[in-house]
């Protein structure tokens, strides 16, 4: 029986990703603690994506809450024109140590898009205020960097964006960087950036999110990234989901030797309390805008800029990345990740990728993609497990919270193998 909230939901409501008129009733939570969440129903449920990949420390975490407190009582917003306030000076000093030293000046914005979104303008704004305007992006097949217009436009084309596409700009894609294939693309590359069109490349390093958690090497990035660099082109990293500790390291980044003119972040940053989004760039590319001309300053922002609530999260989250035990749990989920991955490898109806703290079993079927019925499937099956797991499509991906136990972890594993089981992929569990 549906309650009041689910009705109310269905007629007011309408989800993101979600076609409104299939989906069932979505599923009412009501209080969440650690990596549990509660529903209105009594039932608990394992948060095993993070919340959307967002939730880095678990629900509820009490230093995160203090911080939100102290700040409220101190200020809750300001407008960031002309204005500052203490904790966005602390934020970018807690940020620019973290990154490499080259990544000196922090813009702030209120999501992943966004600071995508200010990227973009920073690269096509910094060639026009050089008076050397290039109007030219590279990306890479599979893309995924957020759904406004510009990130639409650097991502993948087709099904989700396919109505808008009459209004994206031109965009270079790159094939994915399949072992096999990483020469001859680097090859590719270079042909194209010995054009002298391109303002930027734009990457997610290491791990393809929404494409089904695809992940290929470092070597391949570091000398993409260094190549770009010798001809100029500036390099962005899309770093809002691979950032603090998805992929084993405080970013992806720092799996390699050279270093992006510009990093976006979001996600984890407030460890998913409240949205966020950051765009840092390098001195180079900031001082591009310095003139006396006021149209050449990067007129952009956001009503909640800088919010202080957001930054005050923000900074006790980054406080948490620096404890040992932050570090100490990455290291533990990333090996049993990694004891899990090996438990399946002998079986040839999926496929598993695993980097850190993510891993991903995908499902081997023909003609297979996000709207994969799959989806959908193991989707409610989990739920009866008491999993709250949201495939991509025929692609099962776990990224849960550090707090997750291992006990916990167990609970995850033995889910996926028993949806494996129930479709005859994998026996005896």
């Amino acid at each position: 029986m549906s309650s009041s909230i689910s009705k109310s939901d269905k007629k007011y409501v309408w989800h993101p990703f979600t076609q409104m008129q299939t989906a069932p009733s979505p599923l009412v939570i009501t209080k969440a603690k650690d990596s549990i969440l509660y529903a209105e129903d009594g039932k608990e449920y394992l948060d095993c994506n993070s919340s959307w990949w967002v939730n880095i420390h678990g629900h509820g975490n009490t230093y995160l809450k203090e911080a939100l407190i102290q700040q409220y009582d101190e200020i809750d917003h300001v407008i960031f024109a002309g204005v500052t306030h203490p904790k966005a000076v602390e934020l970018s000093e807690k940020i620019i140590s973290l990154l490499p030293k080259d990544l000196t000046k922090v813009f702030f914005s209120d999501n992943g898009s966004t600071a995508v979104e200010v990227a973009l303008k920073m690269a096509f704004q910094y060639w026009f205020n050089l008076n050397q305007p290039r109007k030219r992006i590279l990306a890479l097949e599979g893309a995924y960097h957020g759904d406004t217009f510009g990130a639409m436009s650097i991502s993948q084309r087709g099904y989700f964006n396919e109505p808008f596409e009459h209004l994206f700009f031109a965009v270079d894609y790159l094939p994915f960087p399949r072992i096999d294939l990483e020469d001859e693309l680097l090859d590719q590359a270079k042909v194209k950036f010995q054009s002298n069109e391109f303002a930027a490349i734009i990457l997610e390093p290491l791990v393809q999110g929404s494409a089904g958690m695809y992940m290929y090497s470092p070597y391949f990035l570091n000398e993409l990234t260094a190549l770009a660099k010798s001809f100029g082109v500036l390099v962005i990293f899309d770093e809002v989901m691979t950032g603090w500790g998805r992929t084993g390291q405080l970013f992806a980044m720092n799996h390699i030797n050279e270093t992006p003119d510009i990093v976006c972040l979001s996600k984890g940053l407030t460890g998913g309390v409240l949205p966020l989004g950051l765009t840092v760039a390098t001195d180079h590319i900031y001082n591009a805008f310095l003139a006396e001309e006021k149209t050449k300053a990067l007129l952009h922002g956001h009503s909640f800029t800088g919010n202080p609530l957001a930054c005050a999260v923000a900074c006790a989250s980054i406080d948490l990345t620096q404890k040992t035990e932050f570090f100490e749990n990455v290291n533990r989920i990333s090996k049993k990740h990694s004891q899990f991955k090996l438990s399946l490898e002998n079986i040839n109806t999926i496929e598993i990728r695993q980097l850190g703290t993510i891993i991903a079993i995908e499902i081997k079927l023909p003609n297979s993609d996000y709207f994969s019925s799959i989806r959908d499937e193991a989707y409610h099956y989990f739920l009866d497990k008491g999993l709250l797991i949201r495939p991509l499509g025929n692609i099962i991906f776990l990224n849960p919270p550090y707090c997750t136990t291992n006990e916990e972890l167990d609970k995850m594993y033995l889910g996926i193998n028993s949806f494996l089981a129930s479709k005859n992929l994998i026996f005896n569990v």
